[in-house]
């Protein structure tokens, strides 16, 4: 029994001490996560500034955002607005516009008056103006000028008018057009208007109620803004919608003076000399620089200004007023001097100068190039114009 006691003692004894010995394990075990959470802290500085950093740039997007509203508060970028709000000129627009305004007038005054640009170009000569008359006129019929200058009712004509500003508007009316459509313009201008010349109604009705007039005339933007500009202009310098003390001045004053509105070119300005002023100027517009380049009468690569100048040097005064109105009115008649035209070896006009442009290569117009010289949408559909209306002669 004594054995027993001590066996049974001996075994509780030594669960109790396994007990324990788990029960310490467990409690190790337990205890470590919380070791571990206890070592986290020194850990967590680094995550807490991470999240630190974008907590400090905020200030900068903020500050940005901010400004935005400021640009569109001032400004309405939206496609409506845009629409609605009328753009202002740019200083560099205004400054081309300039720019070439001082061109014109440089080119001009660079080779003054009676003087060309290609001095070493022999044609046309005195003899070949002479005789290109006499041919266009055998075809044509002759053109002398007339003794008083009579503005037309029904259309807007190309300078021929008494009053210098109602001339200059009627040649701009009839820029890069038909007559039938420049002259749709200058009735509509009446009917709006009460007369095409009303200088003081048409400022004050604003560009937009000329533009809507002139429509029908074509290029009805670009010719309402350059009238608007010139009778302000006008008025500007002088007080008045006049700009008759022009008939006061030479010839090359007049055209330096209407070279220095914007809008007017050497072509406009020589109209308005030619035909209002009655002076002698070689007016050079479309047909006539496209023939002038087929007779053999200008550098091949000369501009339409730059054949102004040569061929109102070299073309005798008393020839001048006639040769210019034929050479237009065979340029719209003739099918081989026509824009477009092909030679087929009927014209007598070119038949005539054959060998000025053959003679050295100096022809004006470059071998594969006839009927290929740059003419314009609307100048294209001048031609088509032509076919449908009666002419009225210059």
């Amino acid at each position: 029994m004594a054995k027993s006691t001590r066996k049974t003692s001996t075994a509780a004894a030594a669960q109790t001490s396994t007990r324990s010995t788990r029960s310490t394990t467990r409690k190790s075990t337990k205890a470590e996560p919380s070791s571990a959470i206890k070592q986290e802290p020194p850990a967590t500085p680094p995550r807490s500034s991470a999240r630190k950093r974008p907590a400090s740039p905020p200030s900068t997007p903020q500050s940005s955002t901010k400004k935005k509203p400021k640009l569109e508060d001032s400004t309405d970028l939206s496609p409506l607005n845009l629409l609605a709000t009328p753009l202002k000129p740019t200083t560099s627009t205004t400054t081309n516009s300039t720019t070439l305004q001082s061109r014109k007038l440089k080119s001009y005054t660079q080779h003054g008056a009676l003087q060309s640009p290609f001095p070493t170009f022999p044609h046309p000569t005195p003899a070949a103006c002479k005789k290109a008359h006499r041919i266009l006129a055998a075809m044509h019929g002759a053109r002398p000028r007339p003794q008083t200058v009579t503005a037309s009712a029904t259309r807007a004509g190309c300078g021929d008018a008494p009053s210098v500003l109602d001339a200059l508007v009627r040649t701009i009316l009839s820029q890069n057009t038909s007559d039938v459509n420049s002259a749709r313009a200058k009735r509509s201008m009446d009917a709006v208007y009460g007369r095409s010349d009303a200088w003081a109604s048409i400022a004050g009705g604003g560009q937009a109620k000329l533009q809507a007039a002139i429509k029908c005339g074509g290029l009805s933007a670009v010719k309402s803004r350059v009238i608007m500009s010139i009778l302000e202009q006008v008025y500007d310098r002088y007080g008045g919608y006049t700009l008759e003390h022009l008939r006061g001045v030479s010839s090359a004053q007049a055209m330096e003076e209407m070279l220095s509105f914007k809008g007017v070119g050497p072509k406009t300005a020589s109209c308005v000399l030619l035909f209002c002023l009655g002076r002698e100027s070689f007016a050079v517009d479309t047909h006539v620089w496209r023939i002038s380049g087929l007779l053999g009468w200008r550098p091949a690569g000369a501009s339409r200004d730059q054949t102004h100048l040569h061929l109102d040097a070299r073309v005798p005064d008393e020839d001048k007023y006639g040769l210019h109105v034929l050479l237009v009115t065979h340029g719209k008649r003739c099918g081989e001097c026509k824009a477009g035209g092909r030679s087929v070896g009927k014209c007598e006009l070119r038949r005539a100068f054959r060998g000025v442009k053959e003679e050295k290569g100096e022809g004006g117009v470059r071998k594969g190039e006839e009927g290929k010289d740059g003419v314009k949408k609307e100048e294209m559909e001048e031609e088509k114009d032509v076919k449908t209306k009666v002419e009225v002669e210059d």
